[in-house]
């Protein structure tokens, strides 16, 4: 197998879990970058701080950064070809489209029939079940689940353990909380919290 090298925008600690899948899959992370001047390196793997497109010209890029805002800012500046990573831990179903730049992270399970979008994050453990639509920039936290039919907007973040019921519409810039149960369809810009989910902020 041809080895692939990758370069990383961003160094915390959703930076190293993407540089383990980038090994387990074969491949080589070539260098980080991260404006923390605190960041020397990423487990041995050289930061460069300000990110340069002349470096490394050859190399996918990956932002490795879980805020959805913020991943979707550095994208706009990045002239790096994008990768999409899947590590072998993960069951993705071959009538499943993935966008580039996408991160499925280790024990994810992604179903028949569902569309991810560009520079989404589906964490550790999570689920996504057959026929979902994922728009750009989505974070699916670790054991988020969502049931078949589910319709998720840009930039919206689904908090660890949360559990999206079947053939719900969730807006655009949503933020649902971490364990929350979603039992009906959320507009846009909205904070949603507990059992069933319940909007506590509309910005």
């Amino acid at each position: 197998m041809e080895t692939t090298e990758y370069i990383l925008l961003g160094a915390g600690g959703h930076a190293r879990v993407v540089a383990s899948i980038i090994e387990a899959n074969g491949h080589q992370l070539k260098a980080v970058f991260d404006e923390n001047s605190y960041i020397s390196d990423l487990d041995g793997v050289p930061n460069k701080g300000v990110y340069s497109p002349t470096l490394y010209p050859d190399s996918l890029a990956l932002v490795a950064i879980g805020n959805p805002q913020i991943r979707e800012k550095i994208v706009a500046e990045v002239q790096h070809a994008f990768g999409t990573l899947i590590p072998p831990s993960a069951v993705v179903d071959t009538l499943v489209t993935v966008g580039e730049g996408t991160q499925i992270i280790h024990g994810a399970i992604v179903n028949r029939g569902t569309t991810i979008g560009k520079h989404c994050i589906l964490n550790t453990g999570s689920s996504v079940d057959h026929d979902c639509s994922l728009a750009d920039f989505v974070h699916i936290a670790p054991k988020a689940t969502l049931c078949g039919n589910v319709t998720v907007g840009p930039r919206t973040m689904i908090g660890a353990g949360a559990t999206i019921l079947p053939n719900i519409t969730i807006g655009a810039d949503v933020k649902i909380g971490a364990g929350a149960v979603i039992t009906r369809s959320i507009p846009d810009n909205c904070v949603v919290v507990g059992v069933p989910g319940k909007i506590i902020h509309h910005e």
